[in-house]
């Protein structure tokens, strides 16, 4: 089979009719199946989905039993996909699918692992979607190195083997560009999309998005970097902190012993503001010290810790007997 459309959707039954028809239309050429996952519907959607997969072999549907999510809604359909190239869109009609074979043919003949969206001409809200998108992407591009100008398009194409690799949880499916790239595959490629308006329905996602991604974008930097290697981080971190913290102690000391010498009048060391602020930093410093052994000990226990991605192995071949 040549492709897998996975498509997450919550409360979006009026749409569904009308994107497989266009995606039928527009994947003539290929091999495919339709994989919808219900993310806990509250409205008719279950039920759509039904009615279009009755007398058809390549729709397929999965139920959620509560709303979990997209990243869980893409996790379960990766988990099922059994094309040779998976393809994300959403269901709200605002990606093309018609965008999808010339996507196939950058990873096909491009030798792309990965190829993104880019909605160059959003058609949302300039205020609440555009801008914030943009400075978001910004931050993303900053923090991953990758050079997506959207890192957030719904409409993705991955080699089946990307999927099958990383694990998509929380609210990661932002970052699938960057837990690919992290996982090893590492050509990423980019195609601008023709980007519509919502025709049914609303957008499900609001404000908080954008400090829900910030603070999952620190996360995944912060695992990339030291997640097998925590002590790296806080014990580097600590020592900085208790050295601080010990210099000012000595400033301290040293401070009063001159003015005692030389009949100075000088404050009580409990007096000083720097003595508290040394006092801080010392224990802070030996916390974070602490923090690092917690982690190496996390670390080393956990049952991927030495799980590598592997591309190939090349073994000899078998000696002929004797």
């Amino acid at each position: 089979m040549d492709l897998s459309i996975v498509i997450p959707l919550f409360n979006e039954a009026e749409s569904l009719g009308e994107l497989t028809a266009w995606i039928d239309k527009s994947l003539k050429d290929f091999s495919f199946e339709i994989i919808f996952v219900d993310d806990g519907s509250t409205d008719a959607s279950w039920e759509v989905v039904k009615g279009l997969a009755d007398g058809r072999e390549n729709i397929r549907g999965i139920r959620l039993r509560h709303n979990c999510g997209k990243s869980a809604a893409l996790y379960e359909g990766f988990a099922s996909a059994r094309g040779e190239i998976v393809v994300t869109m959403d269901a709200d009609l605002q990606d093309s699918p018609e965008e999808i074979p010339e996507m196939v043919r950058m990873i096909r003949e491009d030798g792309f692992d990965l190829v993104s969206g880019w909605k160059q001409h959003r058609k949302d809200n300039a205020l609440t979607k555009n801008l914030p998108s943009k400075l978001y992407n910004w931050t993303a591009r900053k923090v991953t190195g990758i050079k997506l100008h959207d890192m957030n398009c719904g409409l993705k194409a991955y080699r089946a083997d990307v999927v099958k690799h990383i694990e998509v949880y929380g609210e990661m499916h932002r970052y699938i560009p960057y837990l690919a790239k992290n996982a090893g595959y590492s050509k990423i490629g980019e195609k601008p999309v023709h980007h519509q308006k919502r025709k049914y329905g609303v957008s499900k996602f609001g404000m908080n998005r954008f400090v829900n991604g910030f603070l999952d974008l620190m996360s995944l930097w912060f695992l990339s970097r030291f997640g097998r290697k925590p002590m790296h981080f806080f014990g580097t971190s600590g020592i900085l902190m208790f050295l601080t913290g010990f210099v000012m102690t000595v400033w301290i000391i040293a401070a009063k012993l001159v003015h005692q010498a030389h009949g100075v009048r000088f404050r009580a060391v409990t007096d000083q503001p720097l003595f508290y602020l040394a006092l801080v930093a010392l224990v802070l410093g030996v916390m974070l010290f602490l923090a690092g052994f917690v982690g190496e000990l996390i670390s080393r226990s956990s049952e991927g810790r030495n799980s590598y991605p592997v591309s190939e192995r090349l073994e000899p071949a078998d000696k002929p007997k004797a």
